[in-house]
């Protein structure tokens, strides 16, 4: 699917999340700054190319009609998706936040039932999302016997909570736009109605810790862009497409399974952590096979849904 393909370049952008909040954190960067610069840094872009494409003026609208709603929903999917996850990173590496990031797979499909009306868990996904999941723990393997358990404990819950949050706030958005805006008037509205909570961390960061240095600004400005910008409207563009047919949408949400893979190569060039051992591998190849069991599978239903009635 062309979704799928989407979503997998998507998942090499957000790579960029995990191995440069990681290094933020290891030269000394607060998290309060990176979870709140890429957001600030995201704004002017997305607001540039909303104004170009003239549909800035529908974003305000539809924000006006429901501001609740989409204070709310804006809040779960970014907020509590993202300052989670930099969090994590103070207490663990990329490849273990990466991965824990991976539960958003299981997530995705088993948050349907209980905050949507009318739909049941597609349990063939659920099944393949598992193995992408095994897959996974294979690879944290390699490293997590050198790690206490009370980092273990620290850096994987914050993860957790932001694994259910990101899919939860991006299908409860995508309901209450209603298909009426874009991709990318979607993720400007929401970056707006999160604004103010943006700001309050801004000054709860710079009480705590100061203001962020020249690197870390420089490298919160690159995840604004790389992720921030390019990954999330990649990745909500493929969702969209896919957003009534349950199966596909968890297909495009377990292409975010390949981010380990991108994580494991960005920290082997860029932080010189070591290169994957036989276990790890082991997981890489489960992954590998649970994504195209997700696009076989996927490529099925849309096979039988164009098969003429007898």
């Amino acid at each position: 699917m062309k979704e799928i393909f989407i979503g997998i370049i998507a998942s090499m952008f957000f790579a960029v999340t995990f191995i440069l909040n990681r290094s933020m954190e290891l030269s000394g960067g607060s998290w309060v700054w990176s979870s709140s610069l890429r957001f600030l840094f995201m704004l002017p872009f997305l607001f540039l190319i909303v104004l170009f494409r003239h549909n800035l003026k529908q974003v305000i609208q539809e924000m006006k009609k429901q501001p609740i709603q989409w204070f709310w929903w804006s809040f779960v999917g970014f907020v509590l998706f993202y300052a989670p996850l930099t969090y994590a990173a103070s207490y663990g590496p990329g490849w273990l936040v990466a991965g824990t990031w991976q539960t958003t797979i299981v997530a995705g499909v088993l948050i349907s039932p209980l905050f949507f009306n009318n739909v049941k868990i597609p349990i063939r996904a659920l099944c393949i999302s598992f193995i992408i999941l095994s897959g996974v723990a294979i690879i944290q393997m390699q490293s997590a016997n050198t790690l206490a358990v009370k980092d273990i404990i620290i850096g994987i819950m914050p993860v957790l909570i932001a694994a259910f949050a990101y899919p939860l706030g991006n299908r409860k958005m995508m309901e209450v736009c209603g298909g009426r805006l874009d991709t990318f008037q979607r993720v400007l509205g929401m970056t707006l109605a999160t604004l103010p909570v943006w700001f309050i961390i801004c000054i709860f960061g710079f009480i705590k810790s100061g203001g962020p240095s020249t690197d870390q600004i420089f490298q919160a400005f690159i995840v604004a862009i790389c992720s921030g910008v390019i990954a999330t409207s990649l990745f909500f563009i493929a969702t969209d497409s896919v957003r009534k047919h349950q199966s596909k949408l968890a297909a495009v949400e377990a292409t975010q399974s390949t981010q380990v893979l991108f994580v494991v190569i960005g920290e082997v060039l860029l932080l010189s952590v070591p290169l994957p051992n036989a276990t790890a591998s082991v997981g890489l190849i489960v992954i590998i096979t649970g994504m195209l069991l997700h696009s076989y599978y996927a490529k099925k239903i849309k096979t039988k849904q164009k098969k003429p009635a007898a």
